[in-house]
């Protein structure tokens, strides 16, 4: 702990001289850094919501103050939802070597042909794996999501071993080899890693149990990179070096006990964008004496990540906010199979007309998240303006 701790202090002297916004929560909070000499005094510092996040930003673009090096030095910008621009520089290994740490422990390694199916254009998340595998060795096949027929072909022609994506789309993807009438035997893949929505029992009892495969996932964010990441056979979310994360009360901002459900709150080392006690609005659990997260419970804000995205209630109210006649609306997520399906229900004004495809087209268009129905009703149940119906069995 002494070496974290020095670290700490090392890093959090950089990042007031050089993060005005580090600074601004330092002197918000009648602090200096003296009196945060361990990770422990963390708590001492208020967690950044994601939605607090957005509004430094909007308040002081493009960073919102959180940048600590001339904009020279970055090579990437990408977005998050919020919206969030997160830089990425060129002194960020440490993203890239969590991700290798993450994979190599799931078994990539050279020589594997490895189809990568995250996005590759916005969010960080195709990049950050892609350059994680080549560092294990692995050959990667840049593919992105969507396209399930052309990913059935390239994974049977370059008899492809390992997956990297979203476990719902490799159950789609195994689903419609079933349909082509491909047998398993005949499948190549021998390992998945998987990231960006929860991974179920019963999609894991598939892929391991009928078709032998090696599974593993992390659980990751576009602002920090891989936060906690399991090794296949081994319980619990190992968290890598590059990061702090405490488990906190939502409220409080204090920890909470191992075994508690906490919001996951992070502190990065990064020299661009040194994040601190950032909330997640994850909540997750410690196993008690074991170091490890036992694994994600839930969300402690309004936003609710459907198919790897996070669908923010801002999003929804800016994409309808032109539309005339909606008297009430709201999202209800749900599960069918495997896959997400989001509902828009919808309370028009009387005697209005409101154009449903119209209003799906909207929201993809901001929230880069189809709707798979709209329902028009005579009123709103609860107060959530998303509500997250899905049960993980």
């Amino acid at each position: 702990m002494a070496d974290i701790d020095q670290r700490l202090k090392e890093h959090l002297a950089y990042a007031i001289a050089n993060a005005s916004a580090v600074k601004s929560i330092f002197d918000g909070a009648g602090l200096t850094l003296k009196d945060v000499q361990s990770v422990a005094d963390l708590q001492k510092l208020p967690v950044t919501s994601k939605d607090q996040f957005t509004e430094m930003q909007q308040a002081n673009p493009p960073f919102g103050g959180w940048l600590a090096v001339p904009i020279e030095r970055l090579q990437r910008i990408h977005l998050s939802p919020g919206p969030i621009f997160d830089p990425f520089g060129v002194d960020d290994t440490e993203l890239f070597e969590d991700a290798e740490l993450a994979l190599s422990r799931a078994g990539f390694g050279k020589g594997d042909i490895v189809v990568n199916t995250f996005l590759y254009h916005m969010v960080p998340a195709g990049l950050l794996l892609d350059e994680g595998l080549r560092r294990t060795g692995a050959i990667v096949v840049p593919m992105g999501p969507g396209n399930t027929e052309t990913q059935i072909k390239v994974i049977l022609d370059l008899k492809i071993v390992g997956y990297v994506g979203t476990p719902s789309f490799l159950s789609m993807i195994l689903d419609k080899m079933v349909e082509m009438g491909i047998p398993k035997t005949a499948i190549p893949l021998k390992k998945a890693f998987f990231s960006a929505e929860p991974y179920p029992p019963s999609l894991r009892a598939k892929f391991e149990g009928e078709y032998g495969l090696k599974t593993s996932q992390a659980y990751a964010t576009a602002d920090l990179g891989v936060v906690a990441y399991e090794v296949y056979g081994e319980q619990g979310f190992i968290l890598p070096n590059n990061l702090i994360v405490e488990l906190v009360d939502p409220q409080t901002g204090q920890w909470v006990q191992e075994g508690t459900p906490g919001e996951v709150v992070v502190t990065s080392f990064s020299k661009t964008y040194p994040l601190l006690r950032f909330g997640t609005g994850d909540m997750a659990v410690m196993i008690p004496g074991a170091g490890r997260l036992f694994g994600l419970v839930g969300r402690s804000g309004e936003a609710v990540k459907v198919r790897g995205m996070f669908l923010h209630p801002n999003q929804l109210r800016f994409a309808t906010a032109s539309f005339a006649g909606i008297a009430g609306l709201q999202a209800v997520v749900t599960r069918d199979g495997d896959y997400d399906q989001v509902t828009l229900k919808v309370v028009p004004q009387t005697g209005a007309s409101v154009d449903g495809e119209a209003l799906k087209a909207a929201i993809k268009q901001v929230a880069h998240l189809s709707i798979n129905a709209v329902e028009f009703v005579d009123v709103i149940e609860g107060q959530r303006l998303i509500m997250d119906e899905r049960k993980w069995d």
